[in-house]
């Protein structure tokens, strides 16, 4: 009996492989029904620049022919996925969702992706991103859950893809939070993983010193089962880093007990709204009753963070961009062309300090993980909010504008270059709540099982939504 195409799109991606792998679906069978989601969602949606179709139909057909002569490449083999576009794929423009790359098609495709193509995955689209991923909003993209609000940014068609069934898991970046602000606003699982973790070659930059590649699924499980593909050393990026890949699937199932959970006495649970923080400390509660250890801390310079980041990420990013702010600035949209003039006002010396204000936050941090193995936070202060919602203003008295918001908890993990992951929550007012959790540089594995642990303690529930 056919299995109706609604339930296999709303299928984790290690559901959907079996279904392949035991020959009760077909890779074509599998592309096929995605793509008819995008054709049923994306009018709402908007999450992607460009649908692969034909690419993806050949891929698939490739693949299918491959099971037939018994070669599997494993769990990836014939999964659809959306990449951010900001990755290259070769046959359709890597375009930044910006006039400025419109005709920009690359020779080769980015290291992830050619590391997920040959583990037998399939690029189905390219999802939309802020433009050059500077902004937190993805203007383009509608949130799933309430077309009013945003989807968060800058990978927010990656996130709203994956939760719609219009991708089993999608890749995006993350500067200032920008793989797990959308994961918090669309209800999904979005890693950012250490610094020099996954390979950047290929992928066009926000602030190279900042940036981060990661994985956007439904499951913590689907999360690690990607990442493991797509982590390790690549030559072709200077920040890559040799640190050994642990086998994140070996310790996922393995539980909390002993592990110390660090929870901050200040700045992560200020200003955010009631629900927000409950939502992180039912998780904290349900994590503690499995046996984990709570230690509490207190973070210091907390109110540096945000100028020490953006010192950092506005100076690097408009260095890239100087040759075609200088040449064609008419190209860029208003928004990004102000942030990137603002950064031709940022000095040499004034990005130097920045650098040095970094490491002594790296240091902080570093003496604050002598005391626990990861640490739980909330992912925003807020459920989605509205684009018009310009500027919010805190019972405490404390304003900030809407980017200030979604970056304000995030973007310290970026300074420090910690592997960070967003889960789901719980819900307010119909809307998703993201908490998340962050650990040891390069132990991804603590990180996917506590967070692993989070997810069968809300009841082993997948983010996905079968209707628009």
């Amino acid at each position: 009996m056919r299995i109706p195409n609604d339930e296999v799109t709303s299928l984790s991606l290690e559901d959907a492989s079996r279904l392949i792998s035991s020959g009760k679906i077909s890779a074509e069978e599998l592309t096929e029904m995605t793509l008819q989601k995008i054709r049923e969602i994306d009018p709402t949606t908007n999450s992607f620049v460009t649908v692969c179709e034909e690419t993806a139909k050949l891929q698939a057909t490739l693949r299918d022919q491959e099971q037939s002569s018994g070669v599997n490449r494993g769990l990836l083999h014939g999964i659809p996925f959306a990449a951010k576009d900001l990755f290259d794929v070769v046959g359709t423009a890597t375009t930044a969702s910006s006039k400025v790359n419109i005709n920009n098609f690359p020779s080769n495709d980015a290291h992830v992706i050619t590391l997920l193509k040959n583990a037998g995955a399939t690029v189905i689209g390219k999802s939309h991103t802020h433009e050059f991923a500077y902004g937190g909003i993805t203007p383009q993209s509608h949130n799933p859950w309430d077309p009013t609000r945003i989807t968060g940014g800058s990978s927010g068609g990656s996130a709203a893809a994956v939760v719609t069934g219009e991708a089993f898991f999608a890749l995006g970046t993350d500067t200032a939070g920008s793989i797990r602000i959308p994961s918090s606003c669309c209800g999904v699982v979005g890693l950012k993983p250490s610094f020099g973790r996954v390979s950047k070659w290929g992928v066009i930059p926000l602030a190279l010193s900042l940036d981060h590649v990661g994985p956007i699924t439904r499951t913590v499980r689907d999360c690690a089962l990607v990442l493991q593909i797509i982590a390790g050393y690549d030559s072709k990026d200077p920040t890559s880093s040799r640190t050994k890949v642990d086998n994140y699937m070996s310790s996922i199932e393995d539980g909390v007990n002993g592990l110390r959970i660090g929870i901050s006495e200040n700045f992560f649970f200020e200003n955010c709204t009631d629900d927000v923080i409950s939502a992180t400390h039912q998780l904290l509660s349900k994590l503690e009753s499995s046996g984990a250890k709570v230690c509490t801390f207190n973070v210091k310079n907390a109110h540096r963070f945000s100028e020490i980041e953006f010192t950092i990420a506005m100076y690097e990013a408009t260095k890239f961009h100087k040759k075609t702010l200088q040449e064609t600035p008419e190209l860029f949209l208003p928004e990004t062309r102000s942030r990137l003039e603002a950064g031709l006002n940022i000095s040499a010396s004034e990005y130097q300090r920045a650098l040095l204000d970094r490491q002594i936050v790296i240091n902080e941090w570093n003496s604050y993980f002598e005391n626990f193995d990861v640490t739980l936070s909330p992912t925003l202060p807020h459920a989605a909010p509205k684009p018009s919602n310009e500027v919010i203003t805190w019972p405490s008295g404390y304003s900030e504008d809407l980017d200030s918001s979604l970056t304000r908890l995030n973007c310290v993990h970026n300074l420090t270059m910690r592997p960070t992951i967003s889960i789901p929550s719980g819900f307010s007012d119909g809307l998703p709540l993201g908490s998340s959790i962050t650990g040891q540089m390069f132990d991804e594995a603590t990180v996917l099982r506590v967070a692993r642990t989070s997810e069968r303690c809300q009841g082993d529930t997948q983010a996905v939504m079968t209707e628009s």
